[in-house]
C-alpha cells in the first residue's frame, strides 16, 4: 500500500510541476474583501496556487511574469443581472427585438455582446431571461463552456415566468397570438413550469413579482403569495435560486416571504421591508444604470436636468437599502445599456452613496456567495484563476474598473 501511494505522489508532483505557473504582480490587490499594497497572485494551471507579498512569492520559480505599473490585480467581476440578448432600445425598441428579430440573429449578437463583457473583465453573469430568444441563452452558455466563443461562464434563467395577460409585447390587434417575452403560467401550472425550464437548463428562475399592469399603467403584483411559495419550493428541491422582478412595495414583500434569493430593481422599498430582508438574507439588485439610461432615451439631460421622479424614488430605495444594512449586489440589467459598459452600474453605486471599496466587494465576493460560486469572487489559494488587473487604483476612484488592462479566466489569457 505504500508503495502505490508514494508513486501517486510521485505523480501528482509530477503533474503540478507540468503545469505553467504564472506570477501576477501589481502595485495594489484586492482580494475580494481587502486591498494590499505590493502583493501578488501565482497562478498554476487553472487555479490559484497562492497569495501574498511579491517579496515572498519572488522565491518561487515560475514560466512567467505579468507585471502593470500603477495598476490594481482583482478578482474576474461578477454580473449580477444581464441580458446578453438584448441591446440599448434607443438602438432598437425591445417589442421590435422580441418580435421581429430571429432567435438566431440574437444569439449570434449575444456572442458579440459576450465577448465585449469578457474584455470589460467580467469573467461571469448571471443572465436573467431571454426575453423571448427561447433558450437561446442556455445554447450560449454551452458555446462559451465548449470553448467556441469567448465569453463570461453564464448562470442562465431561460424564459422566466410572467402571469397570463400582465407582460408584452403590447399595443397590437388583440386578435394576433403575439409571442411573449417570457412564459406564461398560473396556478397549480406553475410546477409543471418551472420543471420545464429546468429540464431545458435554466440554472435560476426568474419570476415576475409584478408588471405594469395596474388600472393606469403602474406596477402591481402578478403572481399571488401561495403561487411563488409554489414557484420557490420546486425550484429550491432541485437546488436553484428564485430571482424576483419585483418594482411595488407589496410585490417585493410577497417575493421575500416566498423565499426568493434577490430581489431585482426594488423601486418602492421601504425601511421596514429592507429590514425584512436583512433579517432574511435576501440580496437586493438595484439596477440603477438601467434607469438612468432609460431616463436618458426619453431625453432626460443628466448634466442640466432635475431628476425625474423614477430617479428620485430609485435614489431612495438605494439608500434606504444601504442605511439598514441590505446584502446589495452589483447588477445594472445591462442589456438596456451596451455590453462592455457594465462598470457604469457600479459607478452610480458609488455616487449613490456605497464606498468604492464596498463596491467592488459587491461585484466580486458578495455577488459570489449571492449566487453561491463558492470558488470564485476572492483572490483565494484554491479558487478559480478568474484575475484582471485595472488601471490606478479603483478603492479611490471606481471610474478606474473601466480601464481594465488584462483579464484571465480559469488560467487562460483573454485580454492583454
Amino acid at each position: 500500500m505504500k508503495p502505490l501511494l508514494s508513486l501517486l505522489l510521485f505523480i501528482v508532483s509530477l503533474m503540478i510541476q507540468a503545469q505553467e505557473r504564472t506570477l501576477v504582480k501589481a502595485d495594489r490587490l484586492f482580494d475580494g474583501v481587502q486591498l494590499h499594497y505590493n502583493w501578488g497572485v501565482i497562478v498554476s494551471g487553472s487555479q490559484i496556487e497562492k497569495v501574498g507579498p511579491i517579496s515572498e512569492l519572488n522565491s518561487i520559480e515560475v514560466n512567467n511574469t505579468v507585471s502593470y505599473p500603477n495598476s490594481t490585480i482583482s478578482p474576474g467581476l461578477i454580473e449580477g443581472h444581464s441580458h446578453l440578448l438584448l441591446y440599448p432600445y434607443n438602438q432598437t425598441d425591445w417589442n421590435t427585438q422580441v418580435l421581429k428579430e430571429a432567435d438566431t440573429y440574437r444569439a449570434i449578437r449575444g456572442v458579440v455582446h459576450a465577448e465585449n463583457t469578457l474584455q470589460a473583465g467580467f469573467t461571469t453573469v448571471r443572465d436573467l431571461g431571454s426575453e423571448g430568444a427561447g433558450y437561446a441563452d442556455v445554447d450560449l452558455k454551452k458555446a462559451i463552456n465548449d470553448g467556441i466563443v469567448p465569453g463570461p461562464r453564464m448562470l442562465v434563467a431561460g424564459r422566466a415566468i410572467v402571469a397570463t395577460g400582465s407582460y408584452g409585447p403590447k399595443g397590437f390587434d388583440r386578435d394576433q397570438e403575439l409571442m411573449l417575452g417570457a412564459e406564461a403560467s398560473d396556478g397549480n401550472d406553475l410546477i409543471r413550469t418551472v420543471r420545464d425550464q429546468i429540464g431545458k437548463g435554466a440554472d435560476v428562475i426568474k419570476v415576475y413579482a409584478d408588471y405594469r399592469w395596474g388600472p393606469n399603467g403602474e406596477a402591481k403584483p402578478t403572481f399571488t403569495l401561495q403561487e411563488l411559495k409554489l414557484i420557490c419550493e420546486v425550484a429550491h428541491s432541485s437546488g436553484r435560486s428564485v430571482v424576483a422582478h419585483a418594482s411595488s412595495l407589496e410585490a417585493i414583500r410577497r417575493a421575500i416571504e416566498a423565499g426568493v434569493q434577490t430581489i431585482e430593481h426594488g423601486d418602492e422599498l421601504d425601511r421596514s421591508t429592507a429590514q425584512l430582508m436583512r433579517e432574511r438574507g435576501v440580496y437586493f439588485y438595484p439596477t440603477l444604470a438601467a434607469v438612468e439610461s432609460i431616463e436618458s432615451y426619453r431625453g432626460w439631460n443628466k448634466e442640466s436636468q432635475k431628476e425625474t421622479e423614477r430617479l428620485k424614488k430609485k435614489k431612495n430605495s438605494f439608500s434606504i437599502a444601504l442605511k439598514e444594512g441590505v446584502s446589495i449586489g452589483m447588477g445594472g440589467d445591462v442589456g438596456v445599456y451596451p455590453h462592455g459598459e457594465n462598470a457604469l452600474e457600479m459607478e452610480l453605486m458609488q455616487e449613490y452613496g456605497m464606498k468604492s471599496l464596498e463596491v467592488l466587494k459587491s461585484t466580486t465576493s458578495l455577488n459570489a456567495k449571492a449566487f453561491n460560486l463558492h470558488n470564485l469572487g476572492q483572490l483565494k489559494e484554491g479558487f478559480k484563476a478568474d484575475i484582471i488587473i485595472v488601471n490606478g487604483d479603483p478603492s479611490k476612484d471606481i471610474h478606474q474598473m473601466r480601464s481594465v488592462l488584462w483579464v484571465m479566466k480559469e488560467g487562460k489569457v483573454y485580454k492583454d
